[in-house]
């Protein structure tokens, strides 16, 4: 068993659990997730949806582990996506609170706008800690 939570494993079974709990929240299959760490631990959830502005381009949500989810029109490959919303605070939110900011800001109730954050330094160490209720086994 894998006792030293600062390790790039102990990190991915972590990160790939709190993903796949997040899209089980949104009742997105675990297929049109992904996620991957490098130099920055990110990762992806694709949505069914369509942003009302721009109906040709499905929505996705992205994390990383500096600046937490945002709500993004998906583009081409080589672009960036459009980043209509941001989640704020948590860098780790439980899943619930991420479906229901999802299902806000798509109803147009949530008033989160996208802004420039200050990506802050990232304990590894920690955040491997806090997403360890996500794994199993």
């Amino acid at each position: 068993m894998e006792t030293d939570t600062d390790s790039t494993p102990a990190l991915r079974r972590g990160l790939d659990g709190y993903v796949r709990a997040v899209a089980r929240e949104l009742d997105i299959p675990a297929e049109s997730t992904s996620f991957e760490i490098s130099d920055t631990a990110t990762a992806y959830i694709g949505l069914s949806t369509r942003w009302p502005s721009l109906p040709g381009n499905d929505l996705m949500l992205i994390w990383d582990e500096r600046t937490g989810w945002s709500l993004a029109v998906e583009t081409t490959p080589a672009e960036r996506g459009i980043v209509i919303a941001e989640l704020p605070r948590d860098v780790v939110p439980a899943p619930s609170v991420v479906s229901r900011w999802v299902a806000e800001t798509l109803s147009g109730h949530d008033e989160t706008v996208p802004r420039q954050r200050s990506a802050t330094a990232v304990d590894r160490h920690a955040l491997a800690d806090r997403l360890a209720v996500y794994t199993s086994g």
